[in-house]
């Protein structure tokens, strides 16, 4: 299955974003091609995207991924202006406890390691919930001169803060071909496999009571 560790914003967290993000699908874009939204209920930050990962190795992978949350106290974070990924990908920020974010990353990436996932050459973690997409293929990032008006009109957003108290472990299905009677799906589909308290003070260690929690986040 296609695995990404990741931090969900509550739903009052959503619906801000949702509110600031929604005048920004009524503006023309330019050069970076048509733009593909991502769905509110799958907006997440990613902390390490796994790929596709065994069905063998989960049950070690969750294992491993409650340990690096136990060890990770909870913390601040809010949604915070914008970016982009040369032509590619437009995105919103964020800002507060930003170290602890990187060092959840860092343990999250880790684990994975330990538990048999191949994952690509570490890279400096860039916090970023992804809000579109064009259709720039990756290494042709451009100039991205067609979504300036969009991080512009996003620089100074600023959500309201909430505790990080858990990381998710979340299931990805690619949008699938049309079919007869049926439209191709415009997004992915997002599923949580597990959810992992942060924080030794949140309940006992690891393996005591902790168990995979199923949320659908279809958008």
């Amino acid at each position: 299955m296609r695995l990404f560790a990741a931090v969900l914003p509550p739903d009052r967290v959503v619906a801000e974003l949702a509110g600031a993000v929604r005048p920004l699908r009524e503006l023309e874009g330019g050069g970076g091609g048509a733009l593909r939204w991502t769905g509110e209920a799958g907006w997440h930050f990613t902390l390490a995207f796994m790929g596709e990962v065994d069905d063998a190795v989960v049950p070690e992978l969750i294992e491993r991924l409650e340990r690096a949350a136990y060890r990770t106290e909870p913390f601040s974070l809010r949604v915070h202006g914008s970016g982009h990924f040369g032509g590619r990908a437009l995105w919103a920020g964020a800002a507060g406890g930003l170290d602890a974010l990187r060092l959840l990353a860092e343990r999250v990436d880790a684990a994975a390691r330990r538990a048999g996932v191949p994952m690509e050459e570490h890279r400096r973690y860039q916090p970023h919930l992804t809000l579109a997409r064009t259709d720039r293929e990756r290494g042709d990032d451009g100039a991205g001169d067609g979504l300036r008006p969009y991080v512009e009109a996003l620089a100074g957003f600023e959500g309201t803060p909430w505790e990080v108290s858990e990381l998710a472990l979340v299931r990805s299905r690619l949008p699938g071909p049309a079919t007869a009677g049926w439209e191709r799906e415009q997004v992915p589909r997002y599923e949580t496999v597990a959810r992992c308290p942060l924080g030794a003070g949140l309940g006992g260690p690891p393996g005591e009571g902790v168990a995979p929690v199923r949320r659908n986040l279809d958008g």
